[in-house]
């Protein structure tokens, strides 16, 4: 073998194992890819508190036998966020504070199509869970500074950032803000 042909082939081993080191490392990544509520699944510690929400369905973090349920600490536990937005039933910019349904739904470990979200009274209403990637839709818990009450839309109320985003005006997303919810089932 001549000396240009040895280094040649050299040259072109080289290259074949930089190839195979490039796709090793990149299988290496897809193997090691992990869903971004896998990357928190520590087990969810059971309510000390009384429950105000309980989350069903396909969701793969659970503290009971029928999926997660949350006391208010916990949901404050995700991290809290204010949203000012006027409401179709307030007058007025209104203050809320909660967690953003897309952070639990993350902790959860939730995936689906459709959320249905369910009140104390019974309402039920079917949401998209486009709505919740989407948007910062918020379960507030505070309206106002004021920890909120059955009697007042709580202790939780599904809202939307309606003041900006033009299209969560219409009805059709008004009849998605659901207070007093008590669960939501991922289907």
């Amino acid at each position: 073998m001549s000396l240009i042909n040895w280094t040649s082939d050299l040259h072109a081993r080289r290259a074949g194992i930089r190839h195979w080191a490039i796709l090793a490392g990149l299988g290496a990544a897809l193997l090691v890819h992990v869903p971004a509520w896998a990357q928190t699944a520590e087990p969810l510690a059971a309510p000390t508190g009384p429950v105000i929400l309980t989350v069903t369905g396909n969701v793969e973090v659970t503290n009971t036998d029928g999926g997660a349920a949350f006391d208010r600490q916990m949901l404050q536990d995700l991290g809290v966020t204010e949203l000012n937005t006027t409401t179709p039933w307030l007058d007025g910019v209104q203050a809320f504070k909660g967690v953003l349904a897309k952070t639990l739904f993350e902790r959860v470990g939730a995936e689906g199509e459709t959320v249905t979200a369910t009140a104390l009274n019974d309402y039920t209403v079917a949401i998209p869970m486009d709505d919740f990637q989407n948007y910062e839709v918020l379960l507030a818990t505070e309206m106002n500074g004021e920890e909120m009450r059955v009697s007042d839309k709580g202790p939780i109320w599904i809202v939307y950032p309606r003041d900006d985003h033009p299209e969560l005006q219409e009805r059709r997303i008004s009849e998605r803000w659901v207070w007093q919810l008590k669960a939501l089932e991922v289907q």
